[in-house]
């Protein structure tokens, strides 16, 4: 049965059951409230935490959702790492006040098997950077947060832009799904000196956090060194200051258009531009992205 999950904060319920969760957020609609909805993989940081807030804000009910999703790691041993802090994420949602928690197990999200069920024609969203290096792993985020908004309904669903390229795919799954789902991006939230936080960021020690700065350092570069003209000896240089600052791997440092992540080899000078970097740093995969607007 959900209960309150502590007798000092009342409002937050928790559900493990996805019919009572429904039932629960049947009576809200009734009454005319709006679903707001971020769904996580827990280990919860404060940019998860201005998901909630911008949610608060923004609709009368508040869902969050802890499920860290099997089908969408291509690597086995990553999904084994990832981190798992369900006391302290709890606690952390009640004091920001979020409604409701939903805490489904894989059995409950995936009652017949974590088989794909449909494909999702995901089209260039797939080939390129993170569709690229991760095979699979988009078929997996849409295989999840497809059943997560058929179970929650919400009528605002609220994403990080660390997450630049699965935004994307969201959006577009919520547009091929023809769902009354407004997408709201909301920036990345970085601590006092750039690093974007991450979930995967308690995996790195302090001193390792520090050397992770680079990807932030070498995007806030680019910015000052952008003219028009061919782009390609800016990433290289980007991808020379990684591994010199430490990085082992690189799987990519890309300058894109923004709305469909085509490489721009030649840019006009007029055309907005997000840069997106992907690196390993003592094993942990780190993500980054910055928008360039003129």
């Amino acid at each position: 049965m959900p209960h309150s999950t502590n007798a000092l904060q009342l409002h937050m319920v928790l559900f493990k059951k996805i019919t009572q969760l429904q039932q629960y957020l049947a009576k809200a609609v009734t009454t005319g409230q709006q679903i707001g909805f971020v769904p996580t993989m827990g280990a919860l940081h404060e940019g998860h935490l201005q998901l909630v807030k911008q949610s608060l804000q923004t609709t009368q009910l508040t869902v969050c959702s802890i499920f860290v999703n099997p089908t969408q790691f291509n690597d086995a041993n990553d999904f084994d790492k990832y981190p798992i802090t369900l006391e302290a994420d709890i606690e952390c949602l009640e004091q920001q006040g979020c409604h409701v928690l939903f805490i489904p197990s894989v059995q409950e999200m995936y009652p017949t098997g974590v088989q794909a069920s449909q494909h999702y024609p995901l089209g260039n969203l797939e080939n390129v950077l993170e569709g690229a290096f991760r095979p699979n792993h988009y078929q997996g985020v849409c295989q999840v947060v497809h059943r997560l908004l058929d179970i929650v309904q919400p009528h605002q669903l609220f994403l990080g832009q660390k997450d630049f390229q699965q935004c994307m795919v969201l959006q577009w799954l919520v547009d091929f799904l023809a769902l009354p789902t407004q997408i709201h991006i909301v920036p990345t939230v970085r601590n006092t000196q750039g690093l974007a936080l991450s979930s995967r960021n308690t995996r790195l020690t302090e001193p390792q956090q520090q050397q992770a700065l680079a990807i932030y350092q070498n995007m806030a570069w680019l910015k000052t060194q952008l003219k028009p003209g061919k782009l390609t000896a800016l990433t290289e240089h980007i991808k020379t200051n990684l591994l010199a600052a430490g990085f082992e791997k690189i799987d990519y440092v890309a300058i894109c258009e923004p709305t469909t992540l085509t490489e721009v080899q030649e840019w006009d000078g007029q055309t907005n531009l997000v840069v997106l970097v992907a690196a390993f740093l003592h094993g942990v995969r780190l993500i980054d992205n910055e928008y360039i607007t003129i």
